[in-house]
């Protein structure tokens, strides 16, 4: 039996994909229409591990002229091997610049990473100081010896002029994650006030108006954080999620996966690994999420691979200046609904700051969620891509807003043991250490993230309703069993200005169960033995009231 190839799981750098014979999924048809885009610069944006940088790195061994024959050997028996642009391999020096690890928590130390990365870069083409004149030589040993006073805003723009004055070919720019830099800058807070006017000298110098730039490709996961960046660059033309041109190039389509499982002697688990890792809507394609595909075909495991990888910060930073709908349409979305959202690729970060609707962009944007459906212009339906992703709603997020998954567990199981003193004392507990995150005026959004979290872990035996009509009013939760010999749960909250009120406000709460008859659509489900629970809360304690109706 012949030996499978072993997978590049991880592995970013096309020649060591091919040289050692990794599985390789052919992608080389795009350089043909990136080839055809010549005088301009691209951006691509998608979420994170969906080959971008591998991508960029094809690009590189394709056009760079450094060791071109050795190169050409790379891309036998590929696409572009036989198209007849394939004679544009080999005729570029190309600067390739990768900002993905620029993570700073203040601008100096950001500014000092950047200093050391074009430091690199400026090693790598050392040989051009033979042919500078004293003023090029000058400017271009303050980055290459990081003297003071050097000029890093241009210093793109600078050695691009110096590499074609040296080759007498045009430059082939190469920038990766560009957006890495500037969305933790955002994050630190110190984006508006050091950090932007320097990206924008840096990148519009490079990629406005250079003479010496045959092409400039671009990588990064939110269009977002363009905004400002990139002011006036006319020939800049954008390849985000939702334009059909390039779809494909990052991500798997659905013939790629089945001929991986075919080749791995598991297609017939296509079903489970569609379920899983499908779901994605980039332009016209649906697409796989390739890291995971990778790590699917290694570990032949049905798991969460892709979600430990990402750096949720952003999101993270957004939701938690949330208010309490957003919550609430997070609710919608674990039960498998869909949402009318606003997905306007003009949003800057002073808009998400604004307008915490942006979280919803972020998250299709950065792959957590899916634009599957466009309304108008700008409008979509969003919804949860698929399994893999729901672990995020169900693991991730529940533990970075309840920290104490544990305790969490143990209060779920204390309530449908029927122990409700245990179940009270447990979410004191959860509040204890979930309020962390949230100022104290914000309790009530705080007390829905608790139930989301309910609803998550429940999903599989229960309906859970939220704010709903029932009797005569509108409950706050209701669990109904799908097995009607099954308990069925009705929550009321009420909010207490003081501890003193506590009591008297969970058993207002009861009696507004009672009196609204919140347990109708119970009833009408056939469900004899009820829990009608009021919980009034204050700060980081609670009090339950309760009746069990059997």
């Amino acid at each position: 039996m012949r030996e499978k190839k072993l997978l590049g799981t991880g592995v970013s750098n096309f020649k060591d994909l091919i040289e050692y014979n990794y599985y390789y999924f052919d992608k080389t048809k795009y350089i043909e229409d990136i080839c055809k885009n010549r005088g301009k610069t691209l951006l691509f944006t998608r979420p994170r591990r969906f080959g971008k940088t591998l991508n960029m790195s094809t690009l590189k061994y394709f056009f760079s002229l450094e060791k071109a024959e050795e190169n050409k050997k790379l891309f036998k028996n590929l696409y572009i091997s036989n198209s007849r642009y394939f004679s544009e391999q080999g005729l570029y020096p190309v600067i390739f610049i990768s900002m993905k690890d620029i993570k700073e928590s203040t601008w100096e130390n950001c500014f000092k990473e950047i200093k050391l990365l074009i430091k690199g870069i400026y090693s790598d083409f050392e040989y051009v100081r033979d042919i500078l004149n004293k003023s090029e030589l000058k400017e271009f040993d303050k980055i290459w010896l990081d003297e003071e006073n050097a000029d890093y805003k241009n210093s793109l723009k600078n050695l691009c002029k110096y590499l074609y004055k040296y080759h007498s070919k045009k430059i082939v720019l190469l920038i990766d994650e560009y957006d890495t830099a500037i969305v933790n800058a955002n994050i630190e807070t110190y984006f508006d006030a050091e950090a932007k006017e320097f990206f924008r000298g840096f990148y519009s110098s490079a990629l406005k108006d250079n003479e010496y730039l045959h092409i400039g490709v671009l990588t990064g996961i939110l269009r977002v954080a363009r905004e400002g960046i990139f002011s006036g660059l006319n020939n800049l033309r954008v390849y985000d999620i939702f334009q059909e041109e390039f779809s494909s190039f990052f991500g798997l389509e659905e013939i790629e996966v089945k001929d991986a499982l075919k080749y791995y002697e598991i297609e017939h688990k296509i079903e489970d690994v569609k379920k899983w890792y499908d779901g994605y809507r980039f332009g016209n394609s649906d697409v796989y999420n390739p890291w995971s595909i990778l790590n699917y075909l290694e570990n032949k495991k049905l798991e969460s691979y892709w979600l430990g990888t990402s750096d949720n910060a952003l999101i993270y930073d957004i939701l938690e200046k949330s208010n309490l709908d957003t919550f609430k349409d997070f609710e919608k979305l674990v039960e498998g609904k869909e949402l009318e959202k606003i997905l306007d690729s003009s949003f800057n970060f002073n808009d998400l700051k604004k307008y915490p609707e942006g979280i919803w962009q972020l998250m299709v944007y950065g792959g957590y969620l899916r634009a599957k459906r466009k309304i108008s212009q700008f409008e979509y339906t969003i919804d949860i891509p698929n399994y893999e992703i729901k672990t995020f709603f169900e693991k991730d997020f529940i533990e970075r807003f309840l920290k104490d998954t544990i305790t969490f567990n143990k209060s779920i199981l204390a309530l449908l043991e029927g122990n409700i003193e245990k179940f009270e004392y447990e979410l004191i507990q959860i509040l204890k250490t979930a309020t962390s995150y949230f100022d104290f005026g914000q309790e009530e959004k705080l007390y829905h993230i608790l139930f989301l979290g309910m609803l998550i872990s429940l999903k599989n035996n229960y309906k859970v309703k939220s704010n709903i009509e029932v009797g005569y009013g509108r409950t706050d939760i209701l669990l109904i069993p799908f097995e009607k010999n099954k308990v069925g749960f009705i929550f009321e909250f009420k909010v207490a200005k003081t501890e003193d009120e506590l009591e008297e406000r969970a058993k207002e709460a009861l009696r507004q169960i009672n009196k609204k008859e919140y347990d109708t659509p119970l009833k009408e489900e056939g469900i004899k033995n009820i829990y009608k629970i009021g919980i009034a809360f204050c700060g980081k304690k609670l009090k339950i009231e309760y009746e069990k109706k059997e």
